[in-house]
């Protein structure tokens, strides 16, 4: 209902400028008076949006910095009346103060208000501060990717789901793309979302949050993780690095991905199939289901064979696991003989 809300925005900036028409206020003509009133009632438009925009927790940091600032500025205008200070000049240091300590004191509360600890309050907020809990922030490569369809369908996410109308726009461009390639994974994307709205067990939710004055992508998926105080949800390796820079949690499909493949050890024997040459001498290169590479010593001549081989090593990388191992030669000679 957008629209609706800004139907009643519009009609409470005329009221206020038809208000003002009719009192001239500050002894205004007609016509500077109803500019003034809708000068007004747009500055209340803005604060309004922007108070909708802050947290409950800034908020009630706000309101109480601001209440203490002016407390604290009533008593200090009270010890002034005790002084020989000229009346005018003791009135222009009351005005003033009173609107300096109220303003120290909104800024400093509604900076602070986050370490705010709601839940001691009797869990009387909880219902608000618990549904942000479960926001997940899907970027684009995670839905291009297709695997958190996967995942969503067995239950591992919850909560909500939320895909910005810019993330949208971006997917868009890509299936409109001159490339095939480019176009096939922006469809890709497009449907691996429609799928995702058909499960009953998540709600995927679309949201007009933008940031005009932040240019890139990932920037904005930061700024609405913020909003939010949700999880971003990616594959992208270096979006992880800068949310997690900003103190932002994030959910990695890759690092998902790399922690569910089998565990192997040194000494333990596989069974694998030699796919082509390895780069060092007499190697061979096999991969698993799961994509993880398989180096193997002494194979390069049982390419496209499958045998099985002593693992000596395994390393973890940043793109993922890779596991070494060795072929005895001698169980080709033995088979050879039998």
């Amino acid at each position: 209902m957008p629209w609706e809300l800004w139907a009643i925005r519009a009609v409470f900036v005329l009221v206020l400028s038809s208000a003002s028409y009719h009192l001239q206020p500050f002894h205004l003509s007609s016509w500077p008076a109803a500019l003034l009133g809708a000068g007004l009632g747009m500055f209340f438009v803005f604060f309004e949006i922007r108070l909708e925009q802050a947290s409950l927790k800034r908020l009630i940091g706000a309101a109480v910095g601001s209440i203490l600032g002016i407390l604290g500025a009533l008593m200090m205008s009270h010890l002034l009346n005790l002084t020989s200070i000229d009346r005018s000049v003791l009135s222009f240091f009351q005005v003033t103060l009173l609107l300096l300590m109220a303003y120290v004191g909104l800024i400093l509360g509604a900076n602070k208000g986050d370490l705010l600890n709601l839940s001691a309050l009797g869990g009387l907020f909880s219902g608000e501060r618990q549904p942000k809990k479960n926001y997940k922030i899907l970027d684009t490569s995670v839905i291009i990717d297709g695997r958190i369809a996967d995942i969503c369908e067995t239950g591992f996410v919850d909560g909500i789901l939320i895909v910005a109308q810019f993330v949208l726009r971006e997917l868009q461009l890509i299936a409109d793309s001159s490339d095939s390639l480019k176009r096939n994974r922006g469809r890709r994307g497009l449907d691996i979302l429609q799928r995702m709205q058909k499960m009953a067990t998540i709600h995927v939710q679309i949201v007009e949050d933008d940031f005009p004055a932040v240019r890139d992508v990932d920037m904005k998926l930061i700024e609405l993780a913020r909003l939010y105080e949700g999880k971003i949800v990616t594959n992208d390796f270096n979006l992880n690095k800068v949310a997690q820079l900003q103190g932002l949690p994030v959910l990695n499909v890759n690092e998902l991905a790399n922690a569910l493949k089998p565990v192997v050890l040194p000494g333990e024997i596989m069974r694998v199939f030699i796919l082509k040459e390895g780069k060092e001498y007499n190697q061979g290169v096999a991969y698993l289901d799961d994509g993880t590479m398989v180096v193997v010593d002494n194979a390069k001549k049982m390419i496209s064979k499958t045998i099985d081989i002593s693992v000596t090593s395994v390393l973890q990388t940043t793109a993922g696991k890779m596991i070494f191992g060795k072929y005895d030669d001698r169980q080709r000679v033995e088979a050879m003989h039998q």
